[in-house]
């Protein structure tokens, strides 16, 4: 049922919510700017390239994300919604970050696994780890969001969605980032170490300069990708402050406005970009290969498994 108030002691709240769709309209459109930058990459994996289980990984990733987005829009915008329906977007806003972390967590585990040669118990490792930080943060998010649902709200002719969410449940659902950064964190420190050990390696090899290229086009794709969770991670515990949470003020909104785009940068544009960096490198390697040599075998070989652009 629609509530209209039209007690100025609102407003304050009014002029916050304007100030952070900005940010969100933001979001939004680097979202689609990035989807639409890397089409062409995505064409030809999706509809030229054989299909591989990190095709299906990229392709969850990207579309949930512009899925996600709008809902994000949605929920923000002072637009008529009705109850069930903000209840939806709500929980797409919810879960969203929780199904697409552990996606994107897969994922570095086919790099990790691949630059480690297949080891099976890293793999193992890697795995039971990443089980842990996903229940552990589905856990804490089903917890806070439980009960929840929306409901529309008139401010002075300003259409709100509210959400009947306490403050403790509502930390939850910001505090189940930290079981994330436990494996983000792991995961930066196995990446750094095997490319300090390669680089070591490869000083007198006559591949350095491929397959060095090769080690840091992944360093600097995850350092860029990990640069972008540590400060969503900073940014979104922020926000279990009270002078943060219960805050209308211009600095609140720009702060939760630079938690969204970099929430968003690190999901939806740098997560996908995990993938195409990899399948950049290698339609370079195939531009500059000359004499029948096939560049595009070359990968972190792994006792008869290869992380090869096929495979991405």
């Amino acid at each position: 049922m629609t509530r209209v108030l039209n007690d100025p002691v609102w407003w304050p709240l009014i002029n916050y919510t304007c100030l952070v769709n900005y940010f969100i309209a933001v979001c939004f459109a680097a979202v689609v700017y990035d989807w639409a930058l890397t089409f062409g990459q995505e064409f030809e994996l999706i509809l030229v390239k054989r299909w591989s289980f990190m095709t299906i990984l990229y392709v969850c990733v990207r579309y949930i994300g512009i899925l996600y987005s709008v809902a994000y829009l949605l929920l923000n915008l002072p637009i008529s919604l009705t109850d069930t329906v903000g209840t939806i977007v709500w929980f797409i806003q919810a879960w969203g970050p929780v199904v697409v972390n552990a996606m994107l967590g897969v994922i570095m585990i086919a790099r990790i696994n691949a630059m480690y040669q297949g080891s099976k118990k890293l793999r193992i490792f890697l795995v039971v780890m990443l089980l842990g930080s996903t229940i552990a943060s589905g856990v804490m998010t089903m917890i806070g969001n439980s009960g929840v649902s929306a409901h529309e709200v008139v401010l002075s002719g300003y259409h709100m969605c509210f959400s009947d969410i306490g403050t403790y449940m509502g930390n939850l659902t910001y505090e189940n980032v930290i079981s994330v950064a436990v494996w983000e964190i792991f995961a930066l420190f196995l990446t750094i170490r095997i490319v300090i050990m390669h680089f070591r390696e490869l000083r007198q090899s006559p591949r350095r300069p491929i397959i060095g290229d090769y080690f840091t086009i992944l360093l600097e794709s995850h350092a860029f990708y990990f640069l972008a969770f540590a400060i969503m991670a900073c940014l979104q515990l922020g926000t279990t402050s009270p002078n943060i949470a219960l805050s209308s003020s211009v600095g609140s909104a720009v702060f939760t406005g630079i938690l969204s785009i970099s929430q968003m940068l690190q999901m939806f544009v740098l997560g996908p970009r995990l993938i195409l960096s990899i399948r950049e490198y290698h339609a370079k390697l195939v531009a500059r290969a000359d004499g029948g040599i096939e560049m595009t075998s070359l990968a972190f070989h792994a006792g008869g498994d290869a992380l090869t652009s096929d495979d991405v």
